[in-house]
């Protein structure tokens, strides 16, 4: 039986400063109110998580709501995730985070923002630390049906909800799931909307996921970042969104290995982004030119042929490639080549 988790308080003074707690707590204050017409009821399901191998933290949530992603998700790598959600208060994921990243555990930041917040009991909020602490909050005037389950490094919560076995289902796929990080935060969203999901129906989703410690470069953190703002189908096109950044994951790495002149790197990293989209014509013609800079010429004309037949704006760019060191290739390979293009 899953029960909450967390480690115990350690026996250290905070490194937290006085004045930024202050100060953090002071800009909690609630939008929820009669008189303000900030209140954004963003109902939803979602899960925060810790990938106990890698150390990856993640966050991902659907809801019936436009670009619930820019509202409900934040993490920070090396320091945790944060879904804020039902009449959502944003500022508990940058001030979360704030907390999180000067000692407090995940529970302790919770604790902190929720005591000072007039408008908890309309908040649903989830933390996770970097050490896997998990918090969360369901306030009891949250719209039924409501709840959360904190797990083992991981926390999943729900408002609105159809019916009362949504948070259950998505601890148990994620426990249950195996592979990336992504692949588990997936499975609990879709196992959410299996068994009823948001009783208004879906619309938009999205998943964030950083590194487990921090390099001092925020944009290289960011092991997924990806949002599905508007659609019927927002799970589906949020699967489809993740296979297609793992694609052009394979890319950026093909590219790099062209960078080191590593050839026949660059020739197995573009091969395998366009066996996972073989439509995709960016994928296919640098896996040409990967090829024709691995001596592989004849190899490469096939796939050139479909390209250029597709749009020819890929012929357009083949002669300037050459002088950026993207393409290894005299006048008379370019002209072999362009030979497979179609007539203008």
């Amino acid at each position: 039986m899953m029960t909450a988790h967390s480690s115990p308080k350690r026996n250290r003074p905070s490194t937290l400063p006085a004045m930024i707690f202050l100060f953090a707590c002071a800009l909690a204050a609630p939008v929820y109110s009669q008189d303000e017409g900030g209140v954004r009821p963003v109902h939803t399901f979602s899960i925060v998580a810790r990938d106990s191998v890698t150390g990856e933290l993640g966050v991902a949530v659907q809801s019936h709501w436009f670009s619930v992603g820019s509202l409900v998700t934040w993490a920070e790598a090396g320091v945790g995730a944060v879904a804020t959600q039902s009449f959502v208060d944003p500022a508990y994921g940058p001030l979360g985070l704030q907390l999180m990243r000067g000692g407090k555990t995940a529970p302790e930041a919770l604790q902190a923002l929720v005591s000072v917040d007039p408008g908890r009991e309309v908040r649903q909020v989830a933390m996770i630390d970097a050490r896997g602490n998990v918090a969360a909050h369901t306030g009891t005037r949250c719209i039924k049906d409501a709840g959360h389950i904190v797990g083992r490094g991981f926390s999943v919560q729900a408002n609105l909800m159809l019916n009362d076995r949504v948070w259950g289902a998505m601890a148990e796929a994620f426990e249950t799931s195996g592979g990336r990080l992504a692949e588990r935060l997936l499975a609990a969203l879709d196992a959410a909307q299996k068994v009823g999901g948001d009783i208004r129906g879906k619309q938009s989703a999205a998943i964030l996921i950083v590194k487990g410690s921090p390099s001092g470069r925020p944009w290289a953190d960011r092991v997924v970042d990806l949002r599905v703002e508007d659609s019927p189908e927002p799970l589906t096109e949020l699967r489809r969104l993740v296979r297609l950044h793992e694609a052009y994951e394979h890319m950026n790495d093909g590219d790099l290995a062209v960078e080191h002149n590593d050839i026949e790197g660059a020739l197995n990293e573009y091969g395998e982004a366009e066996r996972m989209f073989p439509d995709n014509l960016e994928m296919k013609f640098w896996h040409a030119a990967a090829l024709v800079n691995a001596g592989r010429i004849e190899e490469s004309l096939p796939i050139f042929r479909d390209v250029f037949a597709q749009d020819r704006n890929w012929a357009i760019l083949v002669p300037r490639l050459p002088a950026s060191g993207t393409l290894l290739a005299d006048e008379a390979t370019i002209k072999r080549i362009l030979s497979v293009a179609p007539a203008k």
